[in-house]
């Protein structure tokens, strides 16, 4: 019998030392994802996606958008990371061929789990383990939802001898959190390093390298890609770190492997890395206001008159991806394009 997870890291810990936040998260997330499909109200959580079709659609009509004022270049690759159950690109990539684009689909993924449910929906698609195996023939258009979150961040904590590193130990037989021994006032910008004792500030290496991986493509190859994700667009100081289990949050450290955890995406720290690599940065904004830029009122209403009884599922639908105390304000979308690409609707 496989040991639960809580088991290894206690194990682990009691040999060798508490592990870094971003070792304890990439491990838990590892495990919680090869081994189930978490989407939907039998899962864990629900995505944009599996609320209504009309997140995907818009997608796909700015993809198409996009694709057609470059000037319709071929081959094009339409490339998703972390695709889930192939939900949203079903939807995007159908409206997108209403206006001629049919790119080829790859999907950035590594749970088997997930696969297989991708291959019911996308039997010609391509995968891939990373972004290193992308093909290199053509633009490509880049779609991550709820992607970055997930990503393992590293956190530093500010302690009454100055800033370290936030690890997890063993107390008592449980998981908690603890301050490293080692120095790390290095590693914290000067100009927040006089923060009161038991701040925590926290990054992500993992979502930057992603950023400039994207953005270095993005920079030879041209094309575009949209990042959506609950986070910020300014700095900010605190733990963000959660775990969801069942649609509820629970304890981070009590069941690694068997919850979702996530952390908020520092949007303004991943703007500079795309611009570091010559692409143009198109904005972030708040996800409900670049839904309406692209029309979800008008196609709620459509919707709505095509199906009368699914009416007011389809406008709650709509409600809770742009309401201001749902995902409209907390989740952001960020635009990326090609040197020479236009610039994307929704973004002014």
């Amino acid at each position: 019998m496989t040991p639960s997870l809580l088991e290894t890291f206690t194990r682990l810990i009691a040999n060798t030392g508490p592990i870094s936040i971003a070792h304890y998260m990439a491990e838990s997330n590892a495990r919680y994802y090869t081994s189930r499909d978490p989407f939907g109200t039998a899962g864990d959580f629900i995505t944009a996606p599996e609320i209504s079709q009309m997140f995907g659609e818009l997608i796909g009509l700015w993809l198409a958008d996009m694709w057609i004022r470059a000037g319709r270049p071929e081959p094009v690759h339409y490339v998703e990371l972390g695709p889930g159950r192939g939900t949203l690109a079903r939807d995007a990539l159908g409206a997108a061929r209403r206006y001629g684009l049919s790119p080829r689909v790859h999907f950035v993924e590594t749970s088997t789990a997930l696969k297989a449910l991708q291959l019911e929906l996308h039997p010609s698609a391509y995968w891939h383990a990373d972004l290193s195996t992308l093909p290199a023939d053509g633009p490509l258009l880049i779609v991550a939802n709820e992607f970055l979150d997930a990503l393992p961040v590293r956190q530093l904590v500010r302690t009454s001898e100055g800033w370290r590193e936030r690890m997890v130990g063993v107390l008592d037989g449980r998981l908690v959190p603890v301050a490293g021994s080692a120095a790390m006032d290095a590693a914290v910008p000067e100009g927040r390093r006089d923060a009161p004792e038991g701040t925590v500030l926290e990054t992500s290496p993992a979502s930057a390298a992603v950023m400039y991986e994207v953005s270095g493509r993005l920079a030879s190859q041209g094309g575009a890609a949209l990042f959506f994700d609950y986070g910020h667009a300014e700095p900010r100081f605190g733990s963000s770190l959660q775990a969801v289990r069942a649609h509820r949050k629970v304890d981070v450290f009590s069941t690694p492997g068997e919850a979702d955890l996530t952390a908020h995406v520092d949007f303004s720290a991943l703007a500079p890395i795309a611009l570091s690599r010559e692409v143009q940065w198109l904005g972030t904004v708040e996800q409900g206001r670049w839904l309406r830029a692209l029309g979800i009122e008008a196609r709620a209403e459509a919707l709505a008159a095509y199906s009368p009884p699914h009416a007011e599922a389809i406008h709650a639908a709509r409600e809770r991806l742009t309401g201001e105390g749902q995902m409209g304000v907390l989740f952001k979308v960020m635009g990326l394009a090609g040197p020479r690409w236009p610039e994307g609707a929704g973004f002014a």
